[in-house]
């Protein structure tokens, strides 16, 4: 009897079974649906640089990378007293002030993770056989981090966009900002720099504060909504610098508010306690630092806090008088306090790279700042070639927002224009404006989209015995459903450039997306065929052929190759020497240090003689150099080598340019015939230009590739290695330019018997 009624127990169990499953309607399934698939979308065009390794991208992400290992192997607590000597030596880099915690710790995080749940992240030399650093699991987490955070942000964006506008809107933006090419052009594969999770927690902290502060919800869940937007917000400011944008936005989002009569009790509290979070965690991270809390740019925090203050006391106070009184003495505890922080010098003023974003016109008179290309003004025909026709929807988009008047869209107008001026006074911006550009053009597509559709599915209805009223015409609605569906075509597959005719380049998406990494590509500024090896392979060479370098300051009366090896060369390279050749270096992508680039190019452009007095004070033992040119012999200034960047290394250290070659480096050019082109005969050689040591090395490692001699006599710099064979130049797969690193030792006047160079 027991076993029959257990058995009967387990059938009854059994019929129930069906009714524990989830109930999922066909509504929710199609939206679960569309959202993987815009996933999958996003995750695989971000995946398109793999056919030319399996490589971090650019120069920040190697240093990222660099402070992540060794977080991964000595524990957080070494990270806050790190004082790094491989770059900026012999002064080395005090880390916890030189790199931001978030988005390191975020990896090191997550590599624990997938370590402790047995996830596979070695993928085996055999992926990339040239780069030494695949062999590690955390490198290789690195490189697709950024693909893991464009599919978050993308489900973050979707969550957005149906708050703003439904669900259609949700999946259009997060449609839109998968296949923005700015967005792309910072979360493709090896792209392992602040801007991944710096846009995902921006879009979180906006989803997390205007629910906070809607009305709809009870008081519970705005505080907890209030609490994680802190949390996103402060997790921004340990991330990105360019936090400081989106506190100033929202103090004036704010603001507006209390201008449309918005204020409400749950609006101060949900202001109050984001910023009591996100303030408390930047003021404990060692780059932001507490006076942080003090900056020019964030003293609208407090100026809005104290109107919120001023709203609540009137709103509590019935009387005028008591009113007028408790707001006066609140004005005067505010001036006073504000006062004191005046005259005890906390208020600190905002750095240089953010107030040159705010005010371009400062810029001339920073050499420094102006040499890095992303920090370039974009143009309009820049946002048309990023953005497509989402510029023609964009206002659209402004209009129907201005409509809803909701507070979410009131706060996506003020996010989408702002960011479009800091955009277009800083091209690496784009990314800035990237969603606020997306969340509007959804918006303007539902709105012109709905009642089209809707139209297809009416008849005529009438309206009286003789009054009819009849719907757009089908033949119409069809036609610009068309037209709208050409235009997509347009941006996303035969490209913004499409009037160019063979020309064309193609999307600009995929212009983004299919481009190698920089070390593949050998930091051409031309996209080969396939990898480019020249970078690579001399790193490789660097890491396993030269004597270790130092991993503390030198000891009093050093001299060169006594403490190990230390390399010069412009800034540009310091991140790939350091991590992937793992020698010190004099200046790395930090530029922390203005007067040791200074110096750098100071002795770039001098003469041996010269150059010789400061590579000896820094006790440099290799010098390298990159310098690009065709098979033919000409110069290819342009595409990426150090005989495009000479002009800053003359600039940065106060010299004139024009003294060293008005045509180039080394060369003069004078007009004879007025034609504005370079005719035969009409230039000549510079002397003080020939003369300087970068002049000699560049010219040295091309002839020597070109014709396997040359007419430069070098005295104090002798070859350790080149990247191309002699009189074999081999340019980059599918180009004609010849990319060439060189690698030379440095001979002082008397070195010592027991130097260590090789």
């Amino acid at each position: 009897m027991k076993a029959k009624d257990a058995l009967k127990k387990i059938g009854l169990l059994m019929q129930r079974i069906p009714s524990l499953r989830p109930k999922i309607s066909h509504t929710s399934l199609i939206k679960g649906t569309m959202l993987f698939l815009i996933i999958v979308i996003a995750s695989g065009i971000r995946l398109m640089p793999l056919r030319w390794g399996f490589y971090l991208n650019e120069f920040d992400p190697y240093f990222h990378y660099y402070v992540a290992k060794n977080i991964a192997e000595n524990g957080l607590s070494y990270w806050f007293s790190w004082h790094d000597y491989a770059g900026w030596y012999p002064y080395g880099r005090n880390m916890p002030y030189v790199s931001n915690l978030g988005l390191t710790l975020t990896a090191v995080s997550l590599y624990k993770v997938l370590s402790f749940l047995g996830v596979p992240l070695n993928f085996g030399l055999t992926l990339n056989p040239l780069d030494p650093l695949s062999a590690d699991p955390l490198y290789n987490l690195c490189v697709i981090f950024p693909i893991i955070m464009a599919a978050l942000t993308c489900i973050v964006m979707y969550f957005l966009g149906r708050d703003l506008g439904g669900d259609s809107v949700g999946l259009f933006a997060a449609l839109l900002l998968a296949l923005d090419s700015s967005y792309i052009s910072r979360t493709s594969l090896g792209w392992f720099d602040d801007e991944t999770i710096g846009i995902f927690s921006t879009l979180s902290f906006a989803l997390f504060f205007n629910r906070s502060i809607d009305a709809k919800k009870p008081i519970k869940y705005s505080v907890a909504y209030a609490a994680a937007s802190g949390l996103a917000l402060g997790y921004l400011c340990a991330s990105w610098g360019a936090a400081r944008y989106l506190v100033a936005i929202v103090a004036f989002f704010t603001f507006v508010l209390l201008l449309l009569k918005r204020y409400s009790q749950r609006l101060f509290i949900s202001y109050a306690i984001t910023f009591a979070i996100a303030f408390s965690i930047a003021a404990n991270v060692p780059r932001v630092g507490f006076s942080f809390l003090f900056e020019t740019f964030n003293l609208p925090v407090y100026g809005v806090l104290a109107l919120l203050c001023i709203a609540e006391i009137s709103r509590r106070t019935a009387v005028m008088s008591r009113k007028i009184i408790y707001t006066s003495i609140f004005i005067m505890l505010v001036a006073s306090v504000y006062a004191f922080l005046v005259l005890k010098g906390f208020i600190s003023p905002v750095g240089l790279k953010f107030l040159f974003a705010l005010d371009p016109t400062q810029r001339a008179a920073h050499p420094l700042f102006e040499s890095v290309a992303e920090h370039k003004p974009s143009s309009w025909a820049t946002f048309y070639y990023n953005f497509g026709i989402g510029v023609l929807f964009v206002p659209i988009g402004i209009f129907f927002a201005a409509l809803m008047a909701t507070n979410l869209s009131v706060f996506i107008i003020i996010y989408c224009l702002t960011s479009i001026y800091f955009a277009s006074s800083m091209i690496r911006l784009n990314i800035l404006a990237a969603p606020a550009v997306s969340l509007l053009w959804a918006l303007a597509l539902k709105r012109i989209l709905t009642p089209l559709i809707l139209n297809l599915k009416e008849t005529s209805q009438s309206l009286g015995r003789r009054v009819k009223f009849k719907p757009i015409g089908k033949d119409l609605i069809g036609g610009l459903l068309i037209l709208m569906f050409m235009l997509f075509t347009l941006t996303y597959v035969f490209g913004t450039d499409f009037v160019l005719g063979p020309k064309a380049q193609g999307p600009r998406v995929l212009l983004h997306a299919d481009t190698p990494t920089t070390l593949s590509g050998a930091s051409l500024s031309v996209k080969p065929t396939s990898t480019v090896s020249d970078w690579i392979e001399t790193l490789i060479w660097m890491r396993e052929n030269l004597p270790p370098s130092p991993l503390e300051p030198p000891p009093p009366g050093a001299k060169p190759g006594e403490v190990g090896t230390i390399v010069a060369s412009w800034w540009d390279y310091g991140y790939w020497i350091t991590v992937v050749a793992n020698k010190t270096t004099l200046a790395d992508n930090g530029t922390i240090n203005t007067t040791q680039i200074q110096q750098i190019g100071k002795m770039f452009m001098s003469n041996e003689t010269e150059a010789i007095k400061i590579l000896e004070k820094y006790l440099v033992t290799h010098v390298v150099v990159y310098v690009t040119f065709s098979k033919d012999g000409y110069d290819a200034p342009g595409y990426g080598g150090d005989n495009g960047k000479w002009r800053w290394m003359a600039l940065i250290p106060g010299l004139n340019d024009t003294l060293f070659g008005n045509y180039t480096l080394g060369w003069d050019w004078v007009d004879h015939n007025r034609n504005y082109q370079v005719d035969s005969g009409e230039t000549t050689s510079n002397n003080l230009g020939q003369n300087t040591v970068l002049y000699k090395l560049m010219t040295y490692g091309k002839e020597m590739t070109l014709y396997g001699y040359s007419t430069i006599k070098l005295e104090y710099f002798e070859k350790a290695r080149f990247s191309q064979k002699e009189g074999q130049p081999n340019p980059a797969p599918g180009t004609s330019i010849v990319p060439l690193v060189c690698v030379y030792r440095v001979k002082y006047p008397v070195e010592s018997t027991n130097s260590t160079t090789t």
